[in-house]
């Protein structure tokens, strides 16, 4: 079983429905900037369902039968839909006169595209594979040396990741349509620019473009943490939320919103840098450059810092910093008071941090996701109490706060995501060849 696989198979509700996607509510009252053509509306409905019918997508989207039938049948000519060989389940709201065929259930042709999601990281990257229904259909993870690199570098990583990824499937670039990628860092998602990364020795100018240049497929990059966000929002815990955030701990500190069921980048792309908000004057120096970020108190390399000093190990610090946080959590366990304490601070700014999050943006939820959240020391009931009474809440219902624990692919399932979204609008949405329909 995957780590994603074992995440599904939770306890919330909404982990184990069939289909990927945003499950779409409230579609009449959705901002018009945010509303999509009834072409692309209507695929994505059957996506996030899995399997549905035409006259439960025409209910529950408030669209008339006629309108339903005529674009399914283009959708379903054109090959991003099929009829399945079994009827779907009686609907038993749906009136009966005794004739004619059951209601045909519709799914998605999966095989209709490919893409690729990356997730470039500190000291592995990461791929999936996936078809146009959101199954994934091959993984692969390579180590990479974690230290500042070239582009140039970067890139070659990444496309010896897509080579190996496609080999063991026996599919050439040619087969895939698109590919996201995500890394750590101020990443401008709009123009593909990263002006600054903790992976590049240097600001990455078009490095989009350089992207495509090398594997000649179109490419999308993001920040990781919009990509842990996007996982959330289509395959995880966020797929029934029109609106939460999403607090990552790893290397770095990030964060993602989502907003009427889409991730929110901010005006120019490079919004919701939590890790680098300050919460210390003249505090601890960050990676960035700067001082008193919230990732300078929270953060894998912070926790390690201390950890060198309290544990007497500096040279593993560079050598291995993961290992080092293992034995401070175990040291932690054991009840070593300077371990306690290292965790008990750091776990004390991220009440602070998500009291902010709560207090600016108002959440139903904030999920704490990734790979630190093994360490429970970080989200204590103390430091939730703490966050909540920090929180000026009023007559509100304070902001709920949820658990994730991923495995590691689960930053390129964001990126098929990202992918996904992006060669269902071309090929659905406004810019598609048969936009008329909508």
């Amino acid at each position: 079983m995957t780590a994603l696989d074992s995440y599904r198979g939770g306890q919330a509700s909404d982990r184990a429905l069939a289909g990927c996607g945003p499950l779409l509510r409230d579609v009449a009252h959705m901002p018009a900037a945010l509303q999509r053509p009834l072409r692309q509306t209507l695929f994505e409905y059957v996506r996030a369902q899995g399997s549905t019918t035409r006259a439960e997508m025409g209910r529950a989207l408030g669209v008339s039968a006629a309108s339903v039938s005529a674009v399914i049948g283009e959708l379903i000519a054109e090959g991003f839909l099929r009829e399945t060989d079994e009827a779907d389940t009686p609907d038993v709201d749906a009136p009966r006169t005794g004739r004619g065929r059951p209601p045909v259930s519709l799914q998605v042709a999966a095989e209709a595209c490919h893409v690729i999601g990356m997730k470039l990281g500190d000291l592995r990257h990461t791929a999936v594979l996936s078809d146009f229904a959101g199954q994934r259909l091959a993984e692969l993870s390579l180590p990479t040396r974690p230290h500042r690199k070239s582009a140039a570098v970067l890139i070659a990583e990444a496309r010896a990741l897509v080579d190996q990824l496609l080999a063991r499937q026996g599919m050439e670039r040619t087969d895939i349509s698109c590919v996201g990628v995500g890394m750590a860092g101020m990443v401008d998602y709009a123009t593909g620019n990263v002006p600054w990364s903790p992976m590049l020795d240097a600001p990455g100018t078009a490095l989009r473009a350089q992207f495509e240049a090398a594997l000649g497929i179109p490419a999308y990059l993001d920040n990781d943490a919009n990509l842990l966000t996007l996982a959330e929002l289509w395959f995880g815990g966020g797929r029934g939320k029109s609106d939460f955030a999403v607090v990552t701990i790893e290397h770095g500190v990030g964060m993602g919103l989502v907003l009427f069921n889409q991730l929110y980048r901010g005006a120019r792309g490079m919004g919701m840098e939590l890790g680098h908000t300050k919460v210390q004057l003249d505090g601890a120096l960050c990676r960035c450059g700067k001082r008193g970020c919230l990732e300078a108190y929270v953060a894998d390399y912070a926790l390690a810092r201390e950890a060198a000093t309290a544990l007497d190990q500096h040279a593993s610090f560079s050598e291995s910093p993961l290992a080092l946080l293992e034995e401070l959590f175990a040291e932690a366990r054991r009840g070593n008071e300077a371990a306690l304490s290292i965790f008990r601070r750091a776990g004390r700014y991220l009440a602070l941090g998500l009291s902010n999050v709560a207090q600016m943006f108002d959440p139903e939820v904030i999920i704490l996701s990734g790979g630190r959240m093994q360490y429970d020391y970080l989200y204590a009931r103390e430091v939730l109490a703490e966050m909540q009474a920090m929180t000026l809440i009023g007559a509100r219902v304070p902001a709920r706060v949820e658990i994730h624990a991923w495995g590691d692919l689960v930053w390129a399932q964001g990126a098929v995501a990202l992918a996904l979204g992006h060669v269902t609008e071309q090929r659905l949405g406004v810019g598609s060849l048969r936009s008329g329909a909508a």
